[in-house]
């Protein structure tokens, strides 16, 4: 038996509007909006945790010297 995938209504979304560019261009701006949009977003949780005292430089400091390739 074969699995089958099945798309959520966002991912049925980009597909549809994104199957009309194929160039490497256009996948090039893609990537550069999403990590933009990823970024701004990762910062401005970073600056509201920073604001609020979870996030201090003691806890960075902490981040900064684990290995974070053990908690994946």
């Amino acid at each position: 038996m074969e699995a089958t995938t099945t798309f959520n209504d966002m991912q049925v979304h980009m597909l549809k509007m994104f199957s009309a560019n194929r160039s490497t261009r256009g996948l090039t701006e893609l990537y550069h909006v999403l990590y933009e949009h990823y970024a701004k977003r990762m910062h401005d949780r970073l600056n509201d945790l920073w604001d609020s005292g979870v996030l201090d430089q003691q806890r960075l400091d902490e981040i900064n010297s684990m290995d974070l390739h053990q908690l994946a």
